[in-house]
């Protein structure tokens, strides 16, 4: 595994972002940013992120009373600071709108509103700092880029992965009911998008010193990613269906069995299919006229499928891994011991062990994929305890030690 490590400069060093954002995705989009050396304040209301609830949680490791938190809040919460700060308050606005003057972002996930009934939308704060980054993420996106008819609905992964349209390309074939994808799609590519936005919009107000409003709508996002239904809609008029574990356009591409489990391998090009049948062991199936090129293969899908699914049966993952792995397209399916077991992920440093306070072993998380040769991110920091550095923060921003007393006094900070 690899070690946390220590802070260093990342590419996006001294850029400050204020984070106002719940659950997963508006968290894994300033998470981000803070990979790559943002620093990020997390504000947190009172008693902290309900996400800091969510399992799982090491033996030994401090309660939700007690600041802690569960893997969930650890692997998305990490190279952030924490301000436990009631924006309910008078005061507690007030200290919000004094950080805003001193930030590049400020980055939400609350429904349609809920910042504008607050005194803190888009328009107050802008006023306050004409540079600020404001970015949004809803459900359905927020009307000043189009009001869907949708605005006011909640909305969560599952939600998006429906009515983006990636469960309805997701599943066995033939078409049965559809499937949500494991991980929550819905709200990390969202959130990839949003982090992506923020970028884009930092390095404007870089050159301009504006701002300006950045919106990101997780049902559009997830359409975004599905592109190809859009234009064989638009040319078919026909809706595609599941894909089961094939490609509706390549042939062999997708899933098949192994003697212990199941490999994935694609031939994307004809010149893929001539190796591949040469390790089968049926060379003459490259000159063959069903099968030597793709628009063949695929008229004869079920055959090709057949006779390459039968010849993988015969092996372990292992096995054609040695067969295939430097000849096309190809791996195994992994499940997570695989994954803490293969060597690429540690050469990759995409196992990240992190502090738990108070337990008694470190806690995994995975790393970030962005990798930089003079501006290296990563997992550097524990995800914070709850309003762990509310001091620290507001010290940052010109907040002298008797005003944090008072706002402690008040309860305004925790």
């Amino acid at each position: 595994m690899t070690q946390a490590a220590p802070a260093a400069a990342g590419a996006l060093d001294g850029l400050v972002v204020l984070d106002l954002t719940r659950m997963l995705a508006g968290p894994y989009a300033t998470m981000m940013l803070a990979d790559q050396g943002a620093r990020v304040v997390k504000i947190e209301p009172p008693g902290g992120d309900l996400t800091r609830r969510t399992g799982p949680h090491l033996p030994g490791a401090l309660t939700i009373a007690e600041g802690g938190f569960g893997g969930y809040f650890a692997s998305i919460n990490r190279n952030k600071q924490s301000l436990a700060l009631d924006l309910k308050q008078p005061a507690g606005k007030a200290a919000l709108l004094r950080m805003v003057r001193g930030a590049d972002v400020l980055v939400e996930n609350y429904r349609c509103g809920v910042m504008e009934r607050l005194g803190l939308g888009y328009e107050a704060l802008i006023a306050e700092n004409p540079r600020l980054v404001y970015a949004a993420m809803r459900g359905f996106g927020d009307p000043r880029s189009g009001r869907s008819p949708y605005a006011d609905w909640p909305a969560y992964d599952p939600v998006a992965q429906a009515m983006g349209g990636i469960m309805g390309i997701t599943g066995p074939v033939p078409a049965g009911a559809p499937t949500k994808i494991g991980p929550g799609v819905g709200d990390l590519v969202p959130a990839t998008f949003l982090a992506f936005g923020i970028a884009s919009a930092c390095w404007r107000a870089q050159r301009t010193g504006r701002g300006q409003f950045v919106d990101v709508s997780m049902v559009d996002a997830v359409l975004a990613i599905c592109e190809r239904l859009v234009y064989q809609y638009s040319a078919s008029h026909e809706s595609p269906g599941p894909e089961g574990n094939g490609h509706p356009l390549l042939c062999p591409f997708g899933l098949f069995p192994a003697k212990d489990g199941h490999v994935s391998l694609g031939v994307p090009n004809d010149r893929f299919w001539v190796p591949l049948v040469q390790r089968m062991g049926r060379p003459e199936l490259a000159s063959d006229p069903r099968y030597a090129s793709n628009e063949a293969r695929m008229a004869h899908r079920a055959e090709v499928e057949a006779l390459v699914g039968e010849w993988t049966a015969r092996h372990t993952k292992a096995e054609l891994s040695s067969l295939l792995g430097a000849e096309i397209p190809f791996g195994p399916v992994f499940d997570a011991q695989d994954i803490f077991e293969d060597a690429h992920f540690r050469a990759r440093g995409m196992l990240v062990e992190t502090e738990q306070p108070g337990a008694a072993r470190a806690l995994t998380v995975a790393g970030t994929p962005v990798h930089m040769s003079d501006t290296p991110g990563g997992v550097h920091r524990r995800a914070p305890l709850t309003g762990e550095h509310s001091d620290a923060v507001l010290q940052g921003f010109g907040f002298a030690p008797a005003e944090i007393a008072a706002l402690r006094a008040d309860h305004v900070i925790h």
